[in-house]
């Protein structure tokens, strides 16, 4: 919802409340995959540690661009991004990453479904948001380029030389753990 009484020219205010809260939902849920990835970043461990904890490094970067992005589009659309810690967890409906210490495929399987989910809900928004704001929609559309990139990373690791993914057709965390450990 708008916080002030205008918004972008040429946007009336009930099209900019509509993206807004588009983009509100995606900016929970980058900040969410940042402070995972961290998770994760400090909790892998085995014989890949250093690969993993290596890679993750730039993505926690470059999602904290997207969460920075897209909040700023919100402000700039005349709405209010709102990060606080509380006010993330009572705007997202899913749970809290679901490993801790684990072993670095582990991690990974289940980073591969925490993508696919995100980059599920990335293309959603995008296709909302191309009848909505070509600007917005052209934003998500960049992020959306580079989730995908990150998960190729995370299944280059998981992939077997057959192109077989250990991770198909699972859809918790923990499952996909479980099919690599």
């Amino acid at each position: 919802m708008t916080a002030t009484n205008f918004t972008v020219p040429g946007m009336d205010k009930a099209t900019a409340d509509k993206v807004i809260a588009i983009l509100d939902k995606r900016m929970v849920a980058l900040i969410d995959l940042g402070l995972t990835l961290k998770h994760v970043h400090w909790n892998v461990v085995g014989p890949n540690f250093i690969a993993v904890h290596e890679m993750l490094d730039p993505q926690v970067t470059a999602v904290q661009e997207m969460v920075d992005a897209v909040a700023e589009r919100i402000a700039t659309l005349g709405g209010i991004p709102v990060g606080t810690p509380a006010a993330v967890v009572n705007r997202r409906d899913w749970d809290d990453y679901s490993l801790q210490r684990a072993l670095a495929t582990e991690h990974l399987a289940a980073l591969d479904v925490v993508y696919t989910g995100l980059i599920e809900d990335q293309r959603s928004a995008v296709g909302k948001l191309g009848e909505l704001d070509s600007v917005s929609e052209d934003l998500l559309t960049g992020h959306t380029g580079d989730l995908e990139l990150f998960q190729w990373f995370i299944r280059a690791h998981l992939e077997s030389s057959g192109g077989k993914l250990p991770t198909e057709g699972v859809a918790t965390e923990k499952g996909a753990a479980g099919k690599v450990s």
